[in-house]
């Protein structure tokens, strides 16, 4: 039997400025919502695989919530566990890129519904059907959701299961308080770490990438996967060191790539592939990814990603 997959974490719209330029300084033209929040869409994309997979959260009773929980549930995704808090307002993300790429946020989380999670009986209920779980960064930058996950990971490891970690860090919220210390919690539990290019060296001493993949390996990660956005990605473990190349495609936006590599990874580890085919699968997910406005757009089927690596069936 296939395991199931839990995130725990934040769910929101995210809106978006069709203006580049630094921030919201000024009025903009927006277009959206799109469901988001990455733990969001990490669990889409492990829905979207086919992979049995589920998410405990809250979001508000209005347009933004069911919005997020129609199109989780249409991919896949076990919602019994998100409460819908009357009321309140589900979170929400603004982002507008720069000329260079770059993005700047303005976050609603902390104070909206998916800010004041608590473990409900049917997250409970949920939390005890599934084998493994899967960590973001940003669900620790907010208490009450730092607080489910942390419980969340004490279950699922007691009984047996696995942990994934994706520290997935923005600028807007490295500050928090008490975030090194949850970040360092989480992965002192971890089976499989998960970051993007730098992030590896906020977990070490070690100021160059082998020296850190190693100190890592030493103090107990099994498996670490280094996403390098266009340069492809790479996993290490006590076996050595694979790579794979990049897929070229056409970007039309970034946000949620690395959520959907992260997706696909799980899966197909979960499933028992070789870390070069979860990697391939892993990297033509993210690259399909960018290819739609919105973070959860482009997540994909496993149909799309053969396709994608030219293993579509003639």
């Amino acid at each position: 039997m296939a395991k199931k997959v839990l995130t725990v974490g934040e769910i929101l719209v995210e809106i978006v400025a069709t203006t580049k330029g630094d921030g919201f300084g000024e009025p903009q033209p927006l277009i959206g919502p799109f469901p988001s929040g990455a733990p969001a869409i990490f669990i889409d994309q492990v829905g979207r695989l086919g992979t049995p997979a589920a998410i405990i959260s809250r979001v508000g009773n209005d347009d933004f919530g069911r919005l997020n929980l129609d199109r989780l549930a249409a991919d896949g995704v076990d919602v019994s566990g998100v409460e819908v808090a009357k009321g309140e307002v589900t979170g929400s993300a603004f982002v507008r890129y720069r000329p260079d790429g770059s993005r700047k946020f303005v976050y609603n989380i902390a104070h909206s519904a998916t800010g004041r999670l608590v473990l409900t009986p049917a997250g409970e209920a949920l939390l005890e059907s599934c084998d493994h779980l899967h960590v973001m960064g940003t669900a620790l930058s907010v208490s009450g959701l730092a607080d489910v996950a942390r419980e969340a990971i004490a279950r699922i490891k007691a009984r047996g299961g696995t942990l994934s970690f994706d520290p997935n860090l923005r600028r807007e919220i490295l500050e928090t308080p008490g975030l090194r210390q949850a970040l360092e919690e989480v992965l002192a539990h971890s089976d499989l770490f998960l970051p993007s290019g730098e992030e590896i060296y906020l977990f070490t001493e070690a100021d160059d990438e082998a020296a850190a993949v190693a100190e890592l390996l030493r103090r107990g990660v099994g498996e670490i996967v280094i996403k390098r956005g266009d340069r492809g990605a790479s996993h290490f473990d006590a076996h050595g060191r694979t790579d794979v190349a990049p897929l070229w495609v056409d970007e039309v936006d970034p946000t949620g790539a690395g959520d959907c590599f992260g997706g696909a990874f799980v899966s197909l580890w979960l499933a028992g592939a070789s870390p070069e085919t979860a990697l391939r699968y892993a990297n033509a997910a993210g690259a399909h990814a960018v290819t739609e406005i919105g973070p959860m757009e482009g997540a994909a089927t496993r149909d799309q990603l053969d396709a994608l690596l030219g293993l579509t069936k003639g």
